[in-house]
């Protein structure tokens, strides 16, 4: 082989060396390459088929295909972590109490440990009824002043150490009772096992307190009426010779009817302690007739229990069992 054919050989070789070269540069410049393409891996979000139910510790947790919810909270359910309850002796299940429960229960615990020195609940469960009923925007746990003299009064005086006078502590309770304070006012009935008695507050009823002096004054101002007609002649318009007169009328009906008719008149009602029927009974006298003075008894229409009424703090109690 001659020196120009092997030369031409080599040119030829190192031209298609050449171009292999400068097509596979070209694909890596331009085209990805294995190591830079991206890769998407697939997050499997699938949760449980929609109506699957799953069993914590305390109730079911059903999902419906987009959210997880609890089932088998009812209205009733009473939650411990998050309001006060009580537990039953039997199941051991909570139960949830209404808010008038809950300060019946906090009245009661308070008296009974401010007058009978007796503790119906330990002090996490007192607080924790009364954070609740604070929660609640209950008026019961905000005490003021005198209700804490009250309440410290009628413990002393079962210690026997008082710290007032008796007209003194008369005179607080009418106060509180005046402007319907609950710790002076027991208006739900109260039983005691070891005696039997069952006892409540009454109050005055003032609507027909005031009824009594209707038929006097009634009286007076016809009479009124009449004598100012005879004397101006009807020259003045009834209604504006009512008006002028209604101060005399006012007063001499009042005590006509405070020193002949009705003396000493009182109305008072409340439930009855054993039934919780209300019940009405009348202080004073009527025409002359002396009635309950100080202390009434009467007989509950409903369960024809005797209860005994004392006019001066309204305290009604039943009769002792035998």
């Amino acid at each position: 082989m001659s020196a120009a054919t092997k030369s031409s050989i080599i040119l030829a070789l190192w031209a298609a060396t050449t171009t292999v070269l400068l097509q596979s540069s070209s694909c890596s410049a331009f085209s990805p390459s294995p190591l830079n393409r991206r890769t998407t891996t697939a997050l499997n979000l699938d949760g449980p088929d929609p109506g699957t139910k799953l069993v914590s510790n305390r109730k079911e947790i059903a999902f419906d295909g987009s959210r997880f919810f609890e089932t088998g909270v009812e209205d009733e359910d009473c939650i411990p972590t998050q309001e006060y309850c009580l537990v039953d002796p039997n199941s051991g299940a909570p139960i949830r109490l209404s808010v008038e429960e809950k300060e019946r229960m906090f009245l009661d615990a308070l008296q009974s440990y401010y007058v009978s020195g007796r503790q119906v609940m330990d002090d996490s469960e007192f607080d924790a009824l009364k954070e609740d009923l604070a929660w609640n925007g209950s008026e019961v746990v905000n005490l003021n002043r005198k209700e804490i003299t009250y309440l410290e009064a009628m413990q002393a005086y079962i210690k026997g150490e008082p710290i007032m006078t008796d007209g003194e502590y008369d005179q607080l309770r009418d106060e509180l009772r005046e402007n319907g304070s609950s710790i002076a006012v027991d208006t739900e009935p109260k039983c005691y096992i070891e005696s039997g008695v069952c006892t409540v507050t009454f109050q005055q009823d003032k609507f027909r307190n005031n009824l009594l002096y209707l038929p006097m004054l009634s009286i007076i101002g016809f009479l009124w009426l009449g004598i100012g007609y005879e004397i101006l002649g009807g020259r003045v318009n009834p209604l504006v010779l009512t008006a002028f007169g209604a101060p005399v009328i006012g007063t001499v009906g009042k005590a006509i009817t405070d020193t002949f008719i009705f003396p000493d008149n009182f109305v008072a009602y409340g439930p009855c302690p054993t039934c919780e029927a209300e019940n009405r009974i009348y202080f004073g006298g009527i025409l002359g007739v002396e009635g309950f003075d100080n202390e009434g008894k009467i007989k509950c229409k409903n369960c024809k229990s005797e209860v005994i009424v004392m006019k001066r703090s309204l305290r009604a109690s039943t009769l002792p069992k035998n």
